[in-house]
């Protein structure tokens, strides 16, 4: 077994191995660029080395370096995450020359693999169920919408060497086929190195089930089970859950045999995942294998109760696999749900910064489960991508699971940047997900218009009304005793008060119990029995009896409540202040609609107009680069430009002006 391995990898995934490798015993090494000096997984580690600047190609991308950093450093094996290097055939090569263990699959099977076009050539060699598609690369856009047409609206244009939902879009005409055909070249280049093409025949209304395989070097390769990530958004996975609720054992032994079948084919050895599409008729096609760990992996870490980064350290020290698939058994249920820097109320444009808040909920053994990267203090840079933690939960059943991920998302609170908790929360209050009958095409069928928080449904308003009424009568209540008042003469506390709640007021009746308030609200009764103090961020306690939990922090006025994805911001007030306040005059917002503004930090890569050019609606106006994702901005209505304002190569900030219209 080694006694020392590096990690070419940053954040949570090398917290993640560091974790494993330090309950086996083996000392870790971390890599890191200038960016993350300061980094989490550089503290976790027992050493660490700079090998550059924050620009990935000159530091986590450096195969080089990372080479000196394991001969500086006595390392005897690598293992490279998710990401960055860790489906690069060249590396794991050039470890293998120069003494050094790759922590994953082969050179060999990495290469065969990798390329998406040889991939399904192999795949249908060794009899697994492929798409239609052109499967050479593709010269151009024109041919890119002649081929299009050939295989017949929709189709999938996808880049050889992509993966994470770069390089990929989908297209239903020859206008969306070349423009689709452009960006994806582009995305492709500048993540991967390579911008070959291909396209294949888009499976509408499908579900995207990847299966887990395992394989050691002694000929034994084995399934895992599968895992549902049909819940995406712009290709990129949201939710993942294992097993799923879609297919019955007899598609998952045959998912897992074909999937089996290909890793043999190409004497595959380490953890990997066959990723298939599978439609509404139980019909499946293999779309790729990565030859890496997932992101995702934990949902089939919790049902199994393996650990994958331990399996594939022990393969690629030479052991044999400890079980054979007969004794692969899945126990209860898990969801994981990934918790992005991302403002999901600005169409989930990225978003960075320093984390002044972090506070996950409480890891609980077997039902809770958190893996991140980051901690409270820490920043949130543009250089990589925009993933703060992930959150897993486990449960006897999907109904189980599904109810303490609820509770788990009430209680994780970050500010300072944007996440996609809010949006997370509220898939797990959709019917259509708790009840498993969805498809990849879930967000954009029930949030067409994006994600809008006034639009969240929650079954209790006067619920988060009562709370607010809570925390400010608390507050009263404490302001009464210390305001030295004359003996005699101390301030009488009204039991009558008005929430002002999203427009509306909810007037509510306050009386004082034993722990707490009993609130009335209308015909509704609250009895809120809590030890909740004013520094805290989140309000925990029971509600006539039953465990409650929600976001709870005061901003001025302000109570900013969040539950169970709605959000809602709260005054609460006597009815006589209350007059008052609508007699406030409101400040009107000025127009900036003559404005471009960047709706995000990032990289300006493209101005794509001139000033006194006449535009029309839905003209690409410029391209933004942020956390590896290429952002393309059009006009919303015809218009002349007046001035460029940004130039392209400008770093920019969110709301920086670009483009002055007329």
């Amino acid at each position: 077994m080694f006694t020392k391995i590096l990690i070419a990898n940053r954040g949570e995934i090398a917290c993640r191995v560091i974790k494993t490798a330090r309950r086996m015993g083996i000392a870790t090494v971390a890599v890191y660029s200038e960016a993350d000096r300061d980094s989490l997984h550089l503290l976790s580690a027992d050493e660490g080395v700079c090998i550059g600047p924050a620009a990935a190609r000159d530091s986590y991308l450096a195969i080089d370096k990372i080479i000196d950093a394991c001969k500086q450093t006595g390392a005897q094996a690598v293992h490279p995450g998710y990401g960055f290097l860790s489906e690069n055939a060249d590396f794991a090569r050039r470890l293998e020359e120069n003494g050094i263990v790759f922590i994953g699959p082969k050179h060999e099977s990495i290469a065969a693999m990798g390329d998406k076009i040889a991939s399904k050539k192999l795949a249908i060699a060794a009899g697994v169920n492929t798409i239609p598609g052109h499967n050479e690369a593709i010269p151009d856009a024109a041919r890119a919408v002649e081929i299009a047409r050939g295989i017949g609206y929709p189709v999938m244009i996808k880049a050889s060497a992509g993966g994470g939902g770069k390089g990929l879009r989908i297209a239903y005409d020859d206008a969306q086929a070349a423009e689709g055909f452009a960006s994806c070249r582009n995305e492709a280049r500048a993540s991967f190195g390579d911008d070959r093409l291909f396209i294949e025949k888009f499976i509408e209304g499908p579900h995207h089930i990847e299966i887990q395989i395992i394989a050691d070097a002694h000929g034994n390769t084995v399934y895992l089970l599968e895992r549902e990530c049909s819940i995406q958004r712009r290709h990129q996975k949201v939710i993942e859950e294992a097993p799923s609720p879609f297919i019955d054992d007899a598609i998952r032994q045959a998912m897992g045999e074909q999937a089996a079948a290909l890793a043999r084919a190409v004497n595959y050895q380490s953890a990997g995942t066959v990723e298939f599409v599978v439609g509404a008729d139980k019909s499946f096609y293999f779309l790729e294998m990565n030859t890496r760990l997932q992101v995702e992996h934990p949902v089939t870490e919790m049902i199994t109760g393996l650990d994958l980064v331990e399996l594939m350290i022990r393969v690629a020290a030479g052991e044999k696999l400890p079980f054979a698939q007969n004794e692969i058994k899945a126990d209860g249920w898990a969801v994981e749900c990934r918790i992005n820097a991302e403002d999901p109320y600005r169409s989930f444009l990225p978003s960075t910064g320093r984390l002044v808040r972090f506070q996950p909920p409480a890891a609980i053994a077997d039902r809770v489960r958190i893996d991140t990267g980051v901690y409270e203090g820490g920043e949130i840079s543009m250089h990589y991508d925009s993933m703060i933690a992930k959150l897993i939960c486990h449960g006897e059943s999907r109904q189980q699971a599904i109810e303490t991920m609820r509770d788990a998302l009430n209680a994780f609170f970050i500010r300072g940047v944007g996440s996609n908790i809010p949006f997370q929360a509220a898939l797990m209050q959709h019917p259509r997900f708790v009840s498993g009958l969805f498809t990849t095409a879930f967000i954009a069928d029930e949030y067409p218009h994006g994600f809008v928080a006034a639009e969240v449904p929650h079954d209790d308003l006067d619920l988060l009304a009562a709370v607010a009424a809570f925390a400010r009568r608390r507050y009263i209540d404490r302001a009464v005793k210390i305001s030295s008042q004359m003996p005699g003469h101390e301030r009488k506390v009204g039991k009558n008060w008005v929430v002002v709640m999203e427009g509306k007021n909810y007037p509510v009746v306050i009386d004082p119990i034993a722990g707490g308030y009993a609130i009335t609200s209308g015909e509704k009764r609250y009895a809120l029995v809590s030890d909740w103090l004013f520094r805290e961020l989140v309000f925990r306690g029971t509600c006539n009896g039953k465990p409650v939990c929600m976001q709870l922090e005061r901003a001025g006025l302000e109570y900013r409540i969040s539950h169970f994805g709605k959000q809602v911001k709260a005054i609460v007030m006597t009815a006589k202040a209350d007059r008052l306040l609508a007699l406030m005059p409101v400040k009107v917002p000025p127009d900036l609609s003559k404005f471009l503004l960047s709706p995000m930090p990032g990289l300006l890569r493209e101005v794509s107009v001139h000033a006194g050019q006449q535009i029309s609606a839905g003209q690409k106006l410029a391209v933004i680069e942020a956390m590896k994702m290429e952002n393309v901005l059009k006009a919303e209505k015809d218009c002349r430009v007046k001035m460029i304002v940004a130039q392209a190569g400008e770093s920019l900030a969110v709301d920086q002006i670009i483009i002055e219209f007329d």
